[in-house]
């Protein structure tokens, strides 16, 4: 890898359930005992200081668990948002911009807070990775095609088509890059049963999603970033969810800054309906049906399977910090993406425009109080004002494939995947393997 500076690993990983401790090698996802599924968390060494020098993501790196940083990456940007707060009752509201805003200081390369997971995961690769198996809704992608494609890490991206308006670029992606394209009615729910046998390929590497520390650390700068501008935790923390991954990394980060008697803040994770697996998993309502997938306005947030009961996960955050879930609609998240620009000047994405929604519905029911100190997440953002910008270059998928249908597709993929791989070679990996 190109860009990076070796170093040593200041952190431990230890298992949520057990309490196990391991020395990290950079690729581990799961703790190996035999008990209940269970996140591992990291532990930092030492009582210093939590904020190094200089800008950007790194700054934030005696939080992190890289063992090499990348130069002039760019981290979140917290900012008061008084008019905006003024619109939906709130005295104290911030927000944590990640996306594209160059004036206020926001210079996120893919314009989501995706691009602070990828390059927190890069950097904690080890120096020889295998190549990395990500799905994604595209956001993700995106970020860490980018990340990867700068720095020479090979990864292989699972995307169902609808997510390719999110993959343009200022310049053409790294060979090292390859994406895959799900045609037809593929959803990320397919992308990521494709991804799981993909990783079980020669070579290949599930990245882990939510089970990856360097996921949920680096989403959880946004912690930090915020307890520099506010000189505290914020009461009350606001983000459109999928898996979750952010609010937990959120939440962990917050676990480890807080001081004394601090309270941890109140996580509200917010859904679109009508697919909202987590709130109805909260409210024990039961699942939403799988075909209604298509219909959320926020593509990003469709996973179906949120890591709710895993220790450590969804459930346990939530009732630590005395959280809960909302669920707002589509015609709720498009107007307030319209109340963000008009107020402050620059266009959201759908799911922040979600979380927007949902935490105006929040305070009108009496939920958060006026006088709160409220963080929202505004998890991407400035995507038209970085088209107007730059000349973007959409990218070119390595493998287009067209979907077969959710009993046979992802053996179908895989088998495609590794023809390319291989020059039609035997199929290596099999259905439940």
């Amino acid at each position: 890898m190109s860009g990076v500076r070796p170093g040593t690993r200041h952190y431990t990983l230890v298992c949520s359930s057990c309490g196990t401790r391991y020395a990290d090698d950079g690729l581990l996802l799961d703790c190996p005992r035999g008990h209940e599924p269970a996140f591992l968390r990291t532990e930092y060494d030492g009582t210093g200081t939590r904020v190094g020098e200089g800008t950007g993501l790194f700054r934030y790196a005696p939080l992190l668990p890289v063992a090499r940083s990348f130069p002039d990456v760019p981290g979140p940007v917290v900012l008061p948002a008084e008019r905006l707060g003024r619109r939906i009752g709130l005295d104290r509201l911030w927000v944590a911009f990640n996306g594209h805003w160059p004036e206020r200081g926001a210079q996120l390369p893919t314009c989501t807070f995706k691009d602070l997971e990828a390059y927190t995961v890069l950097g904690r690769l080890p120096a020889d990775p295998p190549v990395l198996v990500i799905p994604s809704a595209g956001n993700t992608a995106a970020a860490f095609a980018w990340a990867a494609g700068r720095h020479r890490v090979p990864c292989l991206l699972v995307v169902p088509a609808p997510a390719l308006e999110r993959m343009r670029f200022p310049a053409p992606l790294d060979p090292c890059v390859r994406l895959v394209v799900l045609e037809g009615t593929a959803t990320y729910s397919d992308a990521i049963a494709c991804a799981d046998l993909l990783a079980q390929l020669p070579g290949h590497h599930a990245e882990g999603g939510a089970r990856n520390v360097g996921r949920r650390d680096g989403l959880g700068t946004v912690i930090p970033a915020a307890a520099e501008e506010l000189g505290r935790l914020p009461e009350t923390y606001v983000q459109a969810v999928g898996s979750g991954t952010g609010a937990i990394g959120a939440h962990e980060t917050a676990r480890r800054l807080r001081t004394g008697d601090e309270a941890l803040p109140r996580l509200l994770m917010c859904q679109n309906t009508p697919f909202t697996p987590l709130y109805d998993a909260w409210r024990e309502t039961g699942p939403a049906p799988a075909h209604r997938e298509h219909e959320p306005l926020a593509r990003e947030l469709t996973n179906r399977r949120p890591p709710f009961t895993v220790r450590g996960g969804v459930r346990d955050v939530l009732g630590e910090s005395g959280g809960a879930v909302r669920c707002t609609d589509n015609e709720s998240a498009l107007a307030a993406m319209a109340l963000f620009e008009e107020v402050e000047g620059i266009d959201i994405e759908p799911g922040a425009g979600v979380a927007l929604a949902a935490l105006a519905d929040a305070v009108r029911a009496g939920q958060v109080r006026r006088d709160e100190l409220v963080l929202l997440n505004i998890t991407g953002g400035g995507r038209a004002r970085q088209a107007h910008d730059l000349t973007l270059i959409p990218a070119e998928p390595w493998l287009r494939v067209p979907w077969p249908g959710r009993d046979t597709g992802p053996l179908y993929v895989a088998e495609q995947v590794q023809r390319l791989l291989t020059g039609a070679g035997s199929v290596v990996v099999a259905e439940g393997r």
